[in-house]
């Protein structure tokens, strides 16, 4: 018995082993097209649904799916709203690792092509194409997984060496609604255990095909196993904004609300699904497709049923759970958790957004500091105190955002997205350095209003058009930061603003000493006319390196 047991943990290891390797390297192999994919497809709910099922096909994944839709709303690049979309989706994503089983599981016998699969990946993985090693992982994935699918079938004895254990399930079922109750909260808690909806789907068809469990009970398990793939997205929305726990909030009242009206109408649903799936349920080689059958037809009736409640749906959330003060920063989702699954291929998102806000960082921090420059007569404290916290904000923000994405490259992530982080880890030393210059400028409009550092009148209105051309390129900066990728066009575009502002800092520069050598006075005031031009200067330059950074990225 200790003997079965352990076989059967083994099996579950490396089916487990094997859905994680496959999931990462699809999502190597299509993380880009992930991220813009959710990013552009999540318009209308209708839209979002879409997206969340085609993610989760495509990575075989809905907990990876749904970790990466709570790092979207956190990130500010999903509403709640678009992300209850979503949700629906994955849910609907994740009924396609059911038939996968179903169909090659146990229909076909893959013990003598799992390991010929495992042969042909080999040689691929030591391949220097990028893209031909992640396919070589996910073959190896897809081997392993259906590998311990073969072995969790040969671990788990049949019923008929077993008759006392169906006594025992017995025992249990033939009850009623008090059986499916007892079998639901069975599949919830066997889900957050072995935290994956598609482990504990693989679970419960063995024990069905092994005739273990009929199809009812199967049914109840599967209810359960919904509700219990819902703490994956609660437990990586833990450290995340109001809005990212929101999301995850109504993921779980989205499965809990559908598993309630299907507990209802149980008998109703088993019978439609016995009906639609050719083959009588009573026989254990056809329980599997009636299983499938069970769980697809739940989750589209379910998405039908609530796709139209969406907003309701948003506004319980964002009753429950109340605003927080102000945003904290870090609040990045946990990903690298041990119950989590690793996602980093997909997390880069909110890096990217945060590398945005530093950029706008700095556009407030100029525009603060003309604010202060042209109003020299005005209490300057409190702004300047203001200012002085966007610049800490900035310090902050580049040390965690550079910490999360040394967490994500730590994960398995393809070499184009390698040498994105380290690209933006670059572009975010430049982008602190414009903060900091920004800051400066603060610091020098301040000490000139202390000071009394009188300049002539014309200089005003210089430094107006000066910090519009500078600002003016921040700007173009933020366009390309938003699109992720700079084109030929653009970096001609900003090798000019930038030669302008060269040129421009130069003949300032020259004019304030020409100033000092014909009347000898105010030099300290020109001095610090002649720091603000080169503070604007430098600003210009960093926003010229982001951009090239970027380019060569590209």
């Amino acid at each position: 018995m200790i003997g079965t047991l352990f076989e059967i943990l083994g099996s579950l290891g490396m089916f487990l082993f094997g859905m994680k390797v496959m999931s990462e390297a699809l999502q190597k192999l299509s993380g880009d097209r992930l991220r813009a994919l959710m990013r552009t497809m999540t318009r209308n709910r209708f839209a979002g649904v879409g997206t969340g099922f085609l993610v989760t096909c495509m990575v075989q994944s809905s907990s990876a799916s749904t970790v990466m839709m709570v790092s979207f709303v956190n990130a500010g690049l999903l509403t709640v709203v678009e992300a209850i979309g979503v949700i629906m989706g994955a849910n609907l994503g994740t009924t396609t690792t059911f038939w996968i089983v179903s169909l090659l599981g146990f229909k076909f016998s893959l013990s003598a092509v799992a390991l010929p699969i495992i042969g042909v990946a080999m040689p691929l993985l030591f391949s220097r194409r990028s893209s031909l090693k992640d396919a070589g992982e996910f073959l190896i994935g897809f081997g392993l997984l259906f590998l311990g699918l073969v072995f969790l079938k040969d671990s788990v004895p049949d019923i008929q060496n077993n008759p006392e254990a169906l006594a025992f399930i017995q025992s249990y079922t033939d009850r009623g609604i008090f059986s499916v109750l007892f079998f639901f909260v069975f599949g919830t808690i066997l889900t957050v255990v072995v935290q994956s909806s598609s482990v504990a789907g693989a679970i419960t068809i063995t024990m069905a095909a092994k005739g273990w469990i009929d199809f009812p009970t199967a049914a109840a398990i599967i209810l359960g196993e919904n509700v219990g793939t819902t703490i994956t997205a609660n437990l990586a929305a833990l450290s995340a904004n109001a809005n990212a726990k929101r999301a995850a909030l109504a993921h779980f009242f989205f499965n809990f609300i559908g598993v309630t009206w299907a507990i209802v109408l149980f008998v109703p649903l088993t019978q439609a699904a016995d009906w639609i799936m050719p083959g009588d349920a009573l026989k254990p080689g056809n329980i599997p497709f009636h299983m499938a059958a069970f769980h697809t037809g739940f989750n589209l009736l379910n998405t039908a049923l609530l796709i139209g409640f969406v907003p309701q749906l948003g506004r319980l959330v964002n009753r429950i759970i109340k605003d927080t003060p102000k945003r904290k920063r870090g609040e990045h989702v946990k990903y690298e958790g041990t119950l989590l699954p690793q996602t980093g291929e997909l997390n880069l998102a909110e890096a990217e957004e945060d590398v945005q806000r530093m950029n706008q960082l700095t556009r407030d921090l100029v525009s603060g500091f003309v604010e202060l420059y042209t109003n020299p007569t005005e209490k300057l404290g409190d702004r300047v105190e203001e200012l002085k916290q966007l610049e800490k904000d900035s310090d902050r923000m580049a040390v965690e955002t550079t910490d999360y994405l040394l967490r994500c490259s730590a994960g398995s992530v393809s070499d184009s997205s390698m040498a994105r982080i380290s690209s933006l880890m670059r572009v975010i030393a430049e982008l602190e350095d414009m903060c900091d210059r920004g800051y400066r400028l603060v610091l020098l409009a301040e000490r000139r209003y202390r000071k009394k550092r009188e300049l002539p009148p014309e200089t005003h209105e210089q430094v107006r058009q000066f910090s519009e051309i500078v600002l003016r390129f921040v700007d173009f900066t933020a366009d390309c930061l938003r699109r992720g990728g700079v084109r030929p066009t653009d970096l001609e575009t900003a090798h000019q603003l930038e030669n302008f502002i060269d040129k421009f800092r130069k003949d300032l520069r020259k004019e304030s000493i020409q100033r000092m050598r014909t009347s000898g006075e105010q030099v300290k005031a020109e001095m610090l006319y002649i720091d603000i031009l080169n503070n604007m200067e430098g600003i210009g330059n960093h926003s010229l390196n982001v951009l090239q950074i970027l380019r060569h990225h590209d």
